[in-house]
Parts: C-alpha cells; sequence; structure tokens
C-alpha cells in the first residue's frame, strides 16, 4: 500500500492512499479500451464503503478481496456500496458481491428506468435511434452479429436504496464522521451521480469528470431527449460548487474539479464547431458528420474503429447536433426515410 503518484500508471494493480482513510483500488476491465476502474474504498463504521464496485468477473472480485486483506479487511467487512452510475464496470460486481456477503448496495433514483430496461432480458439494441442517425449500415452491421448477449440476472438485481438528489450520506462515527452529498449529474447516464466531501474538499466523480478522457453520451439504455444538454449543464453545476481534488472512475488522481470541467466544456465548444462546420459542408445526418470527424485522442477515422465504437460515435455526434439544433444554430428536420420507413432527422445550416 502506497500513496497515490498522479504520474504514476494509474491501472497499475495496487492498493494507493488517495487521502486519509481513502483508499484507490484499480480493478481490471475485459476486453475494454479503458483497461480498469478506480474503485474507492472510504472508512466506514466497524468497515468500508465503496464507491462504485467493478465489473462482476472472477479477475476483479479476487482482486478486491486481494486488495481488502492489504487493509485488513474481507469482502465481508465491506458495508455498503454507494454507485455512481448503472453501467457494468460500476455496479455489477456490488450486486453478485450483495449476494453472498449483505452489503447494502444504493444508487442513484434516476437511474431507474435505465436499470428496469437493463433487467429485461428479452432486449435487443435500440435500432431506432441508430436509424434516425442514418446509420443504416450499421444496424445491418448489428443485425448479421447474430443474438445480443442477455443480461445476467444476478448482476442488475436492483438497488437497495435509491439515493436522492443532494441526500447527505454519515459515514463512520463519532469524531470519525465523513459526510458524502449524492449530486445528481445526468449526461453520461440520466442518474448519475457524483458524491462530494466538501470538509475534506473531495469529489468522488464517477465517470462525470474523468481527467484524460470524455465520457460517451448518448449511449443509454433509456434514452433522452438532450444528454448533451443534461451533460453540459451537469459540468456546469459542478464547476459552480467549492472546487475539490479529483477522484475519478477512470484515469489517475491529482487534478482539481474546475480545471478539468474547464476542459471539457471548451472541448465540447470545439466539436459543436466541428459538427456545425461539417453540417454547413453538406454533411445533413449524424452518420454523415460522424464519418468526417476524428475520434478519441489518437484521431482515428470512423471506419477504422469496430462497431461498438462506431456506435458510440453517432450517437454522440446527434448529441451535439441536436444541442445545436435546440440553440436555433441549425435546423433540424424529422421526417420518414424512404429507404426504411424510419424518422430520420437531418440537418442544415
Amino acid at each position: 500500500m502506497t500513496d497515490d503518484d498522479p504520474s504514476g500508471d494509474w491501472t497499475e494493480t495496487g492498493v494507493f492512499r488517495s487521502a486519509p482513510g481513502v483508499y484507490r483500488i484499480p480493478l481490471p476491465l475485459p476486453n475494454d479500451g479503458l483497461r480498469a476502474v478506480n474503485v474507492y474504498a472510504v472508512a466506514d463504521a466497524d468497515g468500508w464503503t465503496l464507491v462504485d464496485s467493478g465489473w462482476a468477473i472472477d479477475e476483479a472480485r479476487d482482486l478486491l478481496a486481494k486488495s481488502l486483506a492489504a487493509l485488513g479487511s474481507g469482502l465481508g467487512d465491506v458495508r455498503r456500496f454507494l454507485i455512481t452510475h448503472a453501467h457494468r464496470d460500476h455496479y455489477t460486481l456490488a450486486s453478485v458481491l450483495r449476494r453472498e456477503y449483505g452489503a447494502r448496495v444504493l444508487l442513484g433514483a434516476g437511474e431507474q428506468p435505465n436499470m428496469a430496461v437493463v433487467a429485461d432480458t428479452d432486449r435487443e439494441p435500440d435500432r431506432t435511434r441508430l436509424l434516425r442517425c442514418g446509420a443504416v449500415e450499421l444496424v445491418e452491421e448489428i443485425g448479421r452479429g447474430g443474438p445480443w448477449p442477455r443480461p445476467v440476472p444476478e448482476e442488475w438485481q436492483p438497488p437497495d436504496e435509491w439515493i436522492a438528489d443532494r441526500a447527505v450520506i454519515t459515514l463512520g462515527e463519532q469524531a470519525d464522521t465523513r459526510l458524502l452529498t449524492a449530486i445528481e449529474t445526468p449526461g453520461h447516464t440520466r442518474g448519475h451521480l457524483v458524491f462530494a466531501d466538501e470538509a475534506h474538499e473531495l469529489l468522488f466523480a464517477g465517470d462525470h469528470v474523468l481527467p484524460r478522457i470524455t465520457p460517451s453520451i448518448g449511449l443509454q439504455p433509456a434514452p433522452v431527449a438532450s444528454p448533451l444538454g443534461q451533460f453540459l449543464d451537469s459540468l456546469r453545476l459542478v464547476r459552480s460548487r467549492p472546487d475539490a481534488a479529483l477522484l475519478p472512475a477512470h484515469g489517475p488522481v491529482g487534478g482539481r474539479v474546475h480545471a478539468r470541467v474547464e476542459e471539457l466544456l471548451a472541448h465540447h465548444d470545439v466539436r459543436l464547431a466541428q459538427c456545425r462546420d461539417a453540417v454547413v459542408a453538406g454533411n445533413p445526418t449524424a452518420q454523415d458528420v460522424a464519418r468526417v470527424l476524428r475520434w478519441t485522442r489518437r484521431e482515428h477515422r470512423f471506419d477504422d474503429m469496430d462497431l461498438f465504437n462506431r456506435m458510440l460515435a453517432v450517437l454522440e455526434t446527434v448529441a451535439h447536433l441536436d444541442v445545436l439544433a435546440d440553440l436555433g444554430e441549425l435546423v433540424r428536420t424529422e421526417a420518414p426515410d424512404p429507404q426504411t420507413g424510419a424518422t430520420l432527422a437531418t440537418y442544415t445550416a
């Protein structure tokens, strides 16, 4: 166990002291470009509260057990999980461990629609949104891939408690009390929460504020009208609160929340301008615009990415185009597509 080193490899296996009473435990992710998710163990009365839990795979479970052992504890000493949002790398290991050890699982109340859709074992991917974007080829590619993977019911059981916006969660007891305020920050998902420890100037930021990348916007089981609009509003909300040390779900610690929020807002300003310019240049659909943009920090071309990341790219593009339309900077027209019969959104300047 060592103190966190912001300049080191944040995915390295171990237990890292991020602040007094707060330990970062990176857990592996399977077949995922993010490589790891940070789970934070926070000292609580007679045990630990974990912020997020990891993906329900054996490697992550075993590593979490070893990490807690390094803290003189075990999986049975986890009293509760505070889950920032209902994605499998944050939620599913908590759902599995609860069945064995009895820890309580808490999740934001705004995630109820997403959880209801994910728990539907007959769910198929929502092709309607992709067809609205003009992504007919992607829909056909999904269809050629065979049956969509079904969720494992044990991994998606409902939480023990739905957390309300601005709920205050008390950890510890007497002189060691720590208060975490749950703040609803929709965007990445509709019910995403961050947990603010104002007394110690810490923000457990989940995927809302990430130090090196931007969270995906637009791919939700239960969609909302303007996920990017929600995300930008949530960033401004976090910026309006006291600044804090950033404890992200992916990436190293060591940054400050306000500075990173400013960078994220600036990034989306640039992306909005790029989308607007692409429409002006004669690309009327989200699929068309996505093809002319570059993706990730490595500036990948659209056609060089795998199916899942091309889906993400198209849905992020339409989220930007819809914000521009809502602002009156583009004109959005929705009408049946003669090719598919589905609603198709086109954009003009």
